[in-house]
């Protein structure tokens, strides 16, 4: 698909995971991507190549948020941007165990630093663009990483508010929310031998799997074409029905 010809986008966090599958796509589709990363070089490489492989073009941009975005815009420059997406997070962890330190690097990461990329971004962005930020399930589900989750409610909120200012502009801004999905941060589901871990999420999402990058990615991908121009504000759920609640049909009580 060549829906993106012409265009260009900045994807945070694209090193690996759902960035990577975004990067990825959004090259498919005939972007040209830049693929922001924090700090493994050799996994920033592997993006950039397996994007080139598939006859896209992208480069990579070296920043750690918790230093702020002024890295990043550097190694951009006056580059002209069509599409934001802000998926870069790290997570937090469970009351009692985050020091005041690690509370402020996971807010510096998760929220901060959207917030300051979108800034940045705005005067290079041209009209018609797309703004996507990444949340996550977790706003709408009690889980034990209080400070992640916070982190998330933040970017919804973020996405619904900054949508009218951009109007006039004809720049979108949208949120997609994933679920459980494969990768790096959800390691626990590797780690559990016996699959259980796996089942457990299995059994409460609606489609009966484990979520996969690619997946959030081609809602990422909707969310760029031109058919989406009248899509704004809004938080796409893209978790395969995670705790939405029984499968199969209603429990009799």
């Amino acid at each position: 698909m060549t829906d993106l010809a012409g265009k260009t986008a900045l994807v945070t966090g694209a090193s690996r995971g759902i960035g990577r599958a975004i990067a990825v796509r959004l090259a498919a589709d005939g972007a040209r991507v830049i693929v922001h990363y924090a700090r493994n070089d050799e996994l920033a490489e592997e993006t950039v190549a397996e994007i080139e492989r598939g006859g896209g073009r992208a480069y990579a941009v070296r920043a750690a948020f918790e230093d702020g975005v002024d890295e990043l815009f550097a190694g951009i420059g006056d580059e002209r941007l069509d599409i934001v997406v802000n998926n870069a997070a790290i997570l937090g962890g469970v009351l009692g165990t985050v020091s005041e330190e690690q509370f402020d690097r996971v807010f510096a990461v998760n929220v901060r630093a959207p917030y300051f990329v979108i800034e940045r971004a705005l005067p290079l962005m041209n009209d018609g663009g797309r703004i996507i930020n990444i949340s996550s399930a977790v706003v709408r589900i009690a889980l034990p990483d209080l400070v992640y989750s916070m982190t998330k409610g933040a970017l919804d909120t973020l996405g619904f508010s900054l949508a009218p200012i951009l109007g006039p502009r004809n720049i979108t801004v949208n949120t997609v929310s994933p679920g459980v999905t494969e990768t790096d941060m959800n390691a626990w589901l590797r780690e559990d031998h016996d699959g259980s871990a796996e089942r457990g999420v299995t059994e409460v999402t609606a489609l009966g799997r484990i979520g996969r990058p690619d997946d959030i990615a081609a809602v990422v991908a909707l969310l760029t074409r031109a058919d989406s121009h009248w899509i704004t504000g809004q938080v796409l759920d893209a978790s395969g029905g995670y705790f939405l609640g029984p499968r199969g049909g209603v429990v009799p009580v």
